[in-house]
């Protein structure tokens, strides 16, 4: 919500020593977030004078139309002489009166007026438009033309009100009458322990019956709905400049009188209008939910199918305005036209106002579910005041007869459902017991009778609720605004003391580590939203009865694209790596660690919880056997470079052997040991995949995959070429870790190391020969790594070579030869009984 200072000094008598950063200080203390104060005019230095073009001469030998034109200023060129100014815009003519900058003038961004010759002639001054006085959007985009009676030479800054701070509120969803200048001036005067003047406070008349024709047929729908009607209106008025500049500073449009006059009472009142063009309505107006497959074509020109729960606006034709969302384009008021032949300008000259108040959850529900969000459904699905609708419906009365030369008719229709004013009953001591503070009785009547509360009792309170305050519901409602009122930083600063012993979970500690670890190993991690497109799964040739593909949905995406929750991370971190390739960095190491969500076996719906007590275990046992199950994984992705190239030597691409030992270095922040094949899998090639396992219970279970993506999956996916990934279930990772990691025994007696080269078949893999070896060495082995591998003749067709070099040592002497070597034979005469390893050169 904008609130110009200017405007809301009319409602409050503020010092005239307060600017807006005052007023800001003092609304944030109250509770509000006003988030800026622009300094509207900064920059801006006359002279600025209103002046009539005399006379307007065309050159035509330049590419774009240029008009030289003559203005009569009056005497405030000093010379009395018409100005001589060149100007491009041809949305003026001879005779009207327009703002001139003359030169000296310093118009914003620090645009300077002095005289200089342009277009073969001199020009001196500028004719200025909206945008370049900073002003805002007028909707033509053109030089600005002021109406008849303003006198030549009068200063425009003050006529154009160019000069004003303007607050920008952010309201929450709980006070939507701050949506309104009546709630922020209500708020100030609180704040400034003023008297309000609340323009509300009209005479307004009752209800009879020969008003304009209204049938309420929802009355939870719409619980009040006043109508007034206007005739005789003028179709050429225009909305007065004042009008038009309070809307601007508060971000609105001018479009035109009627509808300018509408939005007005909003900003000021909080109430939506609407104003309907008499001439085409059909019958009565009537209030009712949409019948099936119903169609309108609202104000924006768009043709909407509506549902059976959307409240409309109808006549005898039907549907004729989304009901506190918009209008619709059949009873829209008329722009004024000239008749070609008569001359005569045609245009809206009866009105009927409507005031209506509409439930809010039934406006949030229709303005989401057409996507269609209005200055008017933000209000009412905050919360509007049902008893302000007949006071702003007498205010858009009064405007336009003030303004448009009417005359209101003296029927009024006024529907109003029965209701009872709201009471809440509250011990008076309640807010001194919420905050920790001693206000007292007195403190706690006197703030809650400021923002508008009735209140009858002694120790035991009895309060009613304003109508325009919604939100006070229940005893902590009010103790929040009588402690807010009183001021957040005058509550006592008192931290917590937590109990001794209780720290992070080993999930938690686990999860930090594996995080620092990745990030010490140069990856940098990036936080993907947790929705996917089921598409993805196409693109990285995930099988078609894989578990990844069940997904859960969502019932309102915060994109139609992407409506599922994740069931891995690499496709949010892929399209990661995809945008910063994109935007030139092309050298990347990403990681990830997140939830991802399995859809349960049995799909189900969670039963409501009360709110009155504690839910029973069995209660919260329902709600979770429905939810998705959610474990925690880890993925890494690589892309370009591993390691620069430099004067230090060359560099190394990222390969598929990094993501392996990605995966690595998890486990071993997870304290359990890899178990690693060769495997094949969905996106990874399936020459350079690795398949990850580890020991759960004396059962091998799978827990991600390694490798390099499949180029096909690189091209629909378009990363960079061989881009690598991991995925691991870490959880899993976690339930396989042995417990504390023991700190190894560093033995001072020297190492014995052997070599070896096995021959083997090609598809045993390497990893289970190295585990065979690691078990037939026994306790000596203190290593054992791969440090060669070879094919070719002269080993054979179909086999290959593996050379480990095994490193033995024993804690209490030194190894002898003898030790070592028949160690390293028990660990070859396994490999050949288990794998049929034959040493290399018997």
């Amino acid at each position: 919500m904008r609130v110009p200072l200017s405007w809301l000094r009319e409602y409050v008598d503020l010092p005239a020593t307060e600017t807006g950063r005052d007023v800001q200080a003092k609304l944030i203390s109250a509770g509000l977030e006003v988030e800026t104060v622009e300094q509207l005019g900064a920059g801006l230095t006359g002279p600025l004078v209103v002046g009539r073009v005399l006379t307007i001469e065309e050159l035509t030998e330049f590419k774009k139309p240029i008009r030289f034109c003559t203005v009569d200023v009056g005497q405030a060129n000093g010379t009395g002489e018409p100005q001589e100014i060149i100007c491009g815009a041809r949305n003026f003519a001879e005779g009207d009166k327009v703002v001139v900058a003359l030169p000296g003038a310093v118009l914003p961004g620090d645009f300077r007026i002095a005289e200089r010759k342009t277009y073969g002639r001199v020009s001196r001054g500028m004719i200025c438009s909206g945008d370049e006085l900073g002003m805002g959007d007028d909707g033509t985009h053109g030089i600005i033309v002021l109406p008849p009676e303003h006198e030549v030479g009068t200063d425009a800054t003050a006529l154009l009100e160019l000069y004003d701070e303007v607050l920008d509120i952010a309201v929450t969803p709980d006070r939507g009458y701050c949506l309104s200048m009546r709630g922020v001036a209500r708020e100030t005067a609180i704040a400034y322990g003023l008297p309000l003047r609340d323009p509300a406070l009209l005479d307004v008349p009752a209800p009879n019956s020969y008003g304009y024709p209204v049938q309420v047929s929802d009355p939870i729908g719409c619980s009040r709905f006043t109508a007034r009607t206007v005739v005789g209106l003028d179709p050429e008025a225009r909305s007065p400049i004042w009008l038009r500049r309070r809307l601007q500073k508060a971000g609105m449009r001018p479009i035109s009188l009627a509808v300018d006059v509408t939005n007005y009472v909003m900003l000021e009142l909080g109430q939506p209008l609407h104003a309907y063009d008499r001439g085409r309505l059909d019958g009565a107006i009537g209030v009712r939910r949409a019948e099936p497959g119903e169609k309108i074509t609202t104000l924006d020109g768009t043709v909407r199918v509506l549902d059976p729960a959307d409240l409309v606006i109808t006549d005898n034709r039907g549907p004729i305005g989304i009901a506190g969302v918009m209008g619709g384009a059949n009873t829209e008021i008329a722009d004024a036209v000239t008749d070609p032949e008569t001359g005569q300008v045609q245009g809206s000259t009866e009105v009927v106002i409507e005031a209506a108040h509409f439930d809010a959850i039934s406006i949030a529900r229709t303005a989401r579910r057409h996507k269609l969000s209005s200055e008017a459904s933000k209000r009412f699905e905050r919360g509007v005041d049902p008893q302000a609708a007949a006071a702003a419906a007498q205010r858009t009365v009064d405007l336009l007869v003030l303004l448009a030369g009417g005359t209101a008719e003296a029927g009024v229709t006024e529907i109003i459902a029965p209701s009872a004013p709201r009471t809440v009953a509250m011990h008076a001591d309640h807010p001194d017991r919420v905050a920790g503070v001693h206000y007292g009785r007195e403190t706690v009547v006197r703030r809650l009778q400021q923002v508008g509360c009735d209140v009858y009792g002694q120790d035991e309170l009895v309060v009613t609720v304003p109508s325009w305050r919604p939100d006070l519901n229940e005893p902590n409602d009010l103790a929040e605004e009588v402690i807010r009122l009183e001021g957040y930083e005058n509550l006592p600063s008192t931290l917590p003391k937590p109990p001794a012993g209780r720290g992070l979970t080993e999930r938690q500690r686990t999860h930090r580590r594996v995080g620092r670890a990745l990030a010490g190993a140069g990856y940098v991690e990036a936080l993907n939203y947790p929705f996917i497109s089921e598409q993805i799964f196409d693109q990285l040739d995930i099988p078609a009865d894989d578990e990844c593909r069940k997904v859960v949905t969502l019932v309102n995406p915060l994109s139609d694209e992407e409506p599922a929750l994740r069931t891995a991370l690499l496709p949010g971190l892929l399209g990661a790596l995809r945008r910063n390739d994109g935007r030139g960095s092309h050298d990347l190491a990403l990681f990830e660690t997140g939830l991802v969500f399995r859809a349960p076996a049995e799909p189900g719906v969670a039963v409501r919880l009360t709110v009155d007590r504690r839910p029973t275990d069995a209660e919260l046992a329902g709600v979770n056997a429905v939810l998705p199950h959610q474990p925690r994984h880890v993925a890494v992705v690589l892309a370009g470079a591993r390691e620069q190239a430099g004067w230090w030597g060359e560099g190394r691409p990222a390969g598929w052997a990094d993501a392996v030992e990605a995966a690595r270095t998890v486990a071993r922040e997870a304290g359990t040991e890899l178990i690693i094949r060769q495997g094949q899998y969905g996106p990874w090639h399936p020459g350079r995949c690795a398949h990850l396992a580890v020991v759960v219970d004396g059962a091998e279970q799978t827990v991600g995959f390694a490798g390099e993506l499949h180029p096909r999956v690189v091209k629909a996916l378009g990363l960079p070429a061989r881009t690598c990934a991991m995925e691991l279930n870490l959880d899993l990772v976690e339930q396989a870790s042995a417990g504390l990691v023991r700190a190894p025994r560093i033995s001072t007696f020297p190492v014995a190391t052997q070599d070896v080269a096995l021959v083997v078949d090609q598809d045993v893999p390497a990893a289970d020969v190295e585990r065979v070896l690691r078990e037939g060495a026994g306790e000596l082995l203190e290593s054992i790594r791969l440090f060669d591998t070879f094919t070719g003749e002269q080993i054979g067709e179909g086999k290959k070579s593996l050379a480990y070099a095994l490193r033995f040592r024993a804690a209490d002497r030194t190894l002898t030869v003898e030790e070592a070597s028949a160690a390293r034979d028990a660990a070859v005469a396994l490999a050949a009984e288990r794998t049929g390893a034959v040493l290399r050169g018997a």
